[in-house]
């Protein structure tokens, strides 16, 4: 019985010891050259004012759309960019154009006094 204690308190001390190396395990980092954080936070703003302005009623449905298809573009350019492994100066540039366009375009359809309709 003893034997069988101690070959079982081996084995958990084993799964432990393994179960902690892999949670301390570095975790991979993105590719050098390809964070694009400041690019990823203003997407993420941008959503969150177009679903505002879906929540308010100040886009209609087809606004929202057009505007959500416009953060897809923005998305698909930057994993485009990223594809290389780095994203060069010319592209973040071509990237933060895209988003004063898109952030130009939300601002217009929401204060262009069309709403979504009233039930």
């Amino acid at each position: 019985m003893n034997l069988r204690h101690a070959l079982i308190a081996a084995a958990l001390a084993t799964l432990a010891a393994a179960s902690f190396a892999q949670a301390t395990a570095p975790q991979p980092a993105a590719v050098p050259g390809t964070n694009t954080p400041r690019v990823d936070a203003r997407q993420d703003r941008q959503d969150q004012r177009i679903d505002q302005g879906q929540q308010s009623g100040a886009l209609t449905e087809r606004e929202t759309r057009r505007l959500e298809g416009e953060q897809k573009l923005i998305d698909k350019a930057e994993d485009r960019a990223k594809a290389d492994g780095t994203v060069s100066a010319k592209e973040r540039h071509r990237l933060h154009k895209m988003q004063n366009h898109a952030g130009r375009d939300i601002r217009r359809q929401k204060h262009d006094r069309q709403g979504a309709p009233k039930n």
